[in-house]
């Protein structure tokens, strides 16, 4: 199998763990009370399993290397924590779908704006009219998707 369709596989999997995250841990957050206790655990056992993979493939000795890396890049971790906490508290009261949905819709924009600018070191891919109207079309669906059933 070629390198991108494995890629693409092990990222339709992340994607289809998104709301399945979302799911398990609002519902972990509304039986015990606290959705930031649940992100707590999920952050846990995250990193309990992070550890595990790096000492699998051998990389345990990077963490050697994090306190020299520029601070900046530590705000991924208070970016993952905002959208953890955040769905855990939105989507019982929004609906799991539609939390994910504008969390896609953000996504798309972000990442427009990351790859049109080149920002955080990506390959610069300007927004044309195609992805333009493919952005544009995803607001219109997750719009559409919040009607109520007829």
């Amino acid at each position: 199998m070629p390198d991108p369709m494995k890629y693409a596989l092990i990222m339709l999997a992340a994607g289809i763990g998104v709301p399945v995250l979302a799911a398990l841990n609002a519902q972990l957050g509304a039986r015990i009370g606290s959705p930031a206790a649940a992100g707590a655990v999920m952050f846990l056992i995250a990193g309990t399993a992070a550890v595990l993979v790096a000492a699998a493939f051998g990389q345990t000795s990077a963490f050697a290397l994090i306190a020299s890396q520029p601070k900046h890049l530590f705000l991924a971790g208070l970016l993952i924590a905002f959208y953890l906490l955040s769905i855990s508290w939105v989507a019982p009261r929004f609906g799991v779908g539609n939390a994910v949905m504008f969390v896609l819709v953000g996504q798309i924009v972000a990442i427009s704006v990351i790859d049109h600018f080149g920002l955080f070191g990506a390959r610069v891919r300007p927004v044309d009219l195609t992805r333009g109207l493919g952005i544009v079309l995803l607001a219109i669906g997750v719009i559409l998707a919040q009607r109520p059933p007829a």
